[in-house]
């Protein structure tokens, strides 16, 4: 039954005799007859803008108001379609269903004395948010019915009626009341059937999320991820943190910060690219697990794996290790994605990834040694740096001369492996000279107890046992210091607070970071980065 308390509203409706009148004196447009020529946007625009002047001049003369605020759909498409999609037009008929919903008008078909037109709400589901209204002279009044027939796709409606099916059985809603509650100012685009230019629907995300349902349903999915990844990490004692996103000082990464100045402080300060350093600060306070989905902001490039500024996932955990957290990661992988998925097999870009099977464990040099021909010269270094140069890398790019072994084979391996490792594998062992926080391996000092997670080719984690060695961790920083008075934009600065955090004392630990958009790639089938965050960044326009 409707809402006693909403009848008046519609009422008000029926009262805006000046906006009536304007509109019943216009012209079908050509935006409702597809058949004419093309009509320019700016004319479009500017007859909207004129209906809109009726609404305003309607409202100054306190016949109705142009933007209500008092409406409350008391059902939503997808519940609707769940309850009564199945019944049969003859059981709809003796038991009659009252509903109420709102939505942007998507299509509109005007038929002399009746008219159809579909409503698209926030609800997904097997109707996408869609459901059919139908109404005529009869149940709205004429009046009220050609005030409808100008209102334009795109508009925000109010509608309510019974249910019904019709002789093609798709479940509609015979309205005997409908309402404009937002006049749309801009026709959407291509016909009403999506945006089909990339960069408009990167940078008009509200206009592709209204035309393109699969937009709609990849970032409900994106939703429903960070949900799970939430609830598996409380499930295993894990505590949600927040940590600053303005540091003083730029750590837990090696990457170039964006600058900002603070005004009351009157100093520098940096955007964050992690927060490892801060969570780590947590495990010395006592704090034996804990995580944070945070944003991170790198001044680098873009691509189609990167965006300035985009979320990860960091947890840590006392008294674990770096083959603790490839065990952990795994479980959290598959979970998410079965629990996002169901059982439906995971593709990517018309390719199976097995995630069920255990993840493969491989160290860099046997991932080199596997998936190329190199063979024994992994281990030469004079070969891997004639193969690198043969590869395109420089002197005055990667500074290739003074690297370790260690470090050489990483170049070969992110030049020649990275993009064969489709299905999940951990690489382990990465130099300690790359890995200013991870803890050495005690008996290969040269190597850390570290590894990275690939899946398609790229990665989407990175972890290690901690360096929990104040004395080490400073010698580390200093290194690094070295590194970036030597021209390494993107080396760490010195943290002596952190240092001083270490010198308190930290619990052995483990911690590891994922790359929330990268995953939600995967488990949406996006080929960009840009696909999966609803606002990336781009260039201004103009």
């Amino acid at each position: 039954m409707p809402n006693p308390a909403l009848a008046g509203n519609y009422n008000d409706g029926l009262r805006l005799c000046g906006a009536a009148r304007f509109f019943m004196s216009l012209t079908m447009t050509t935006e409702h007859a597809p058949a004419a020529p093309a009509t320019d946007e700016n004319q479009l625009i500017a007859e909207r803008r004129e209906k809109l002047k009726a609404l305003r001049d309607a409202q100054q003369r306190g016949e109705g108001v142009a933007f209500p605020n008092d409406f409350k759909p008391a059902d939503k498409a997808s519940e609707l379609f769940a309850l009564h999609g199945e019944a049969t037009k003859e059981a709809l008929e003796a038991n009659p269903v009252r509903a109420s919903v709102a939505g942007r008008m998507m299509l509109k078909r005007v038929m002399g004395k009746a008219s159809f037109a579909t409503l698209q709400d926030a609800s997904l589901g097997a109707s996408g948010g869609r459901i059919q209204i139908y109404l005529n002279n009869d149940s709205v009044g004429e009046a009220q019915h050609a005030v409808f027939k100008h209102w334009d796709l795109g508009d925000i409606v109010a509608a309510e009626g019974v249910l019904f099916k019709t002789r093609t059985g798709e479940l509609t809603i015979h309205a005997d009341k409908v309402r404009l509650l937002t006049k749309s100012l801009r026709p959407l685009p291509d016909k009403f059937h999506g945006v089909h230019d990339q960069e408009i629907k990167y940078r008009q995300r509200y206009v592709d999320l209204m035309t393109d349902e699969a937009a709609r349903r990849r970032f409900v999915l994106r939703s429903q991820a960070l949900t799970a990844i939430r609830e598996f990490m409380v499930s295993h004692a894990f505590l949600e943190v927040e940590t600053p996103m303005l540091h003083p000082i730029p750590g837990g990464a090696n990457a170039r910060p964006f600058e900002t100045h603070h005004n009351a402080l009157d100093q520098q300060m940096f955007l964050r690219i992690a927060p490892e350093l801060y969570l780590k600060r947590l495990l010395v306070g006592g704090f034996d697990r804990v995580f944070e989905i945070n944003r991170n902001f790198r001044n680098e490039g873009i691509s189609v794996r990167h965006n300035p500024e985009f979320t990860m996932m960091e947890f840590y955990a006392a008294y674990w290790n770096y083959r603790d957290l490839m065990g952990f990661t795994e479980d959290l992988i598959r979970h998410v994605v079965r629990q996002v998925r169901g059982e439906e097999p995971l593709t990517y870009q018309g390719r199976a990834v097995d995630v069920d099977a255990p993840f493969e464990r491989l160290t860099i040099r046997d991932a080199i040694v596997k998936y190329t021909e190199a063979g024994e010269q992994v281990d030469d270094a004079a070969w891997l740096m004639t193969q690198l140069r043969k590869l395109g890398l420089t002197e005055e790019k990667h500074r290739l001369n003074g690297r370790s072994l260690a470090s050489l084979q990483v170049l070969y391996f992110e030049e020649t492996v990275e993009e064969k490792l489709w299905n999940p594998t951990f690489i382990m062992d990465h130099p300690t000279e790359i890995s200013p926080l991870a803890r050495a391996n005690d008996a290969r000092p040269e190597v850390t107890e570290r590894f990275e997670l690939y899946i398609t080719g790229r990665e989407f984690g990175n972890a290690f046992s901690e360096l929990n060695d104040a004395e080490d961790q400073a010698a580390r920083f200093h290194a690094q210091v070295a590194s970036k008075d030597a021209g390494d934009h993107e080396a760490m600065y010195y943290d002596a607070d952190f240092v001083r955090a270490l010198e308190y004392g930290m619990p052995p630990a483990g911690g590891c970071g994922i790359g929330i958009d990268r995953l939600m790639m995967l488990l949406t089938d996006s080929p960009s980065i840009r696909d999966v965050i609803l606002f990336p960044a781009l260039r201004r326009e103009g």
